[in-house]
């Protein structure tokens, strides 16, 4: 029968909690949105883990999602 091998690794602290989610994936929004929706049509419970999550987005698209808000037709 053979012996299990321990292997000791030194103790690595984590990294801060800010570090580790600063942004650092780029990802097209073309690539985001369809999943997006799908997940908020169907109410998956992932997309409320998220939902205090603050993204960046460039000056041009925020003036773009801007104007529109104010222009949408009410219900």
């Amino acid at each position: 029968m053979a012996t299990a091998r321990l292997r000791v690794f030194p103790y690595v602290e984590e990294e801060s909690h800010d570090e580790s989610h600063a942004p650092s994936m780029p990802v097209r929004l073309a690539d985001l949105y369809p999943l997006l929706a799908q997940a908020f049509r169907d109410n998956y419970v992932w997309l409320r883990d998220f939902e205090d999550d603050q993204i960046l987005v460039n000056r041009d698209f925020y003036e773009v999602v801007r104007a529109f808000s104010n222009c949408r037709p009410s219900a």
